[in-house]
C-alpha cells in the first residue's frame, strides 16, 4: 500500500513548513549590510518658476528664454516645447509618469492662438538656440 496524505495531516506539515519559510526570509531583516555601497538619495528637488501657476504659451516662452542647453537639465533649466515619448513637460521640465510630475494649469486655446503658436513653433526649429543639439546636457533626449 502506498501512504496516502489525509487532510488532518497534510496541514499541519503544511503550517510548518511555511512558518519555516516565514522565519528564513524575515531574518534577512536583521542582517548588517556592511561592506554594501548605498546609492545617494537625492532629497531636495526645486520646482520651476511656473508651477502651480498658468502654464500657458506665454510661460513656455519666458521659460525658453531663460534655458541654457550648455547647463545640466533641472527644473530650472529646461526647454518646455521639448517633446519626450510624445509628451510634454509640465512646468517643472517633468514628463507624465515620471516621479514629481504635476498636471499644469493650461491657457485657453482657441483657432487663432494655435496657429500663432505653431508658427512660432517653425520659427524655433529654424533657429534653434546655440548648444541645442540632442545630447547636449540641457536637453531630455
Amino acid at each position: 500500500k502506498t501512504a496516502r496524505l489525509t487532510n488532518s495531516d497534510f496541514f499541519p506539515k503544511m503550517k510548518t513548513v511555511i512558518a519555516a519559510l516565514a522565519l528564513a526570509t524575515s531574518a534577512s531583516a536583521f542582517t548588517s549590510n556592511l561592506g554594501i555601497a548605498r546609492a545617494p538619495t537625492k532629497l531636495f528637488f526645486q520646482y520651476g518658476v511656473y508651477d502651480d501657476k498658468l502654464w500657458d504659451n506665454e510661460a513656455k516662452k519666458d521659460v525658453y528664454n531663460q534655458w541654457d542647453p550648455n547647463a545640466p537639465r533641472s527644473g530650472l533649466n529646461f526647454n518646455p516645447f521639448e517633446t519626450y515619448g510624445g509628451n510634454s513637460p509640465d512646468a517643472s521640465g517633468i514628463y507624465p509618469g515620471e516621479l514629481r510630475y504635476k498636471d499644469p494649469q493650461r491657457g485657453d486655446v482657441n483657432f487663432q492662438s494655435m496657429m500663432a503658436e505653431r508658427t512660432e513653433a517653425e520659427e524655433r526649429a529654424a533657429n534653434p538656440k546655440p548648444g541645442n543639439v540632442p545630447g547636449c546636457p540641457g536637453c531630455k533626449n
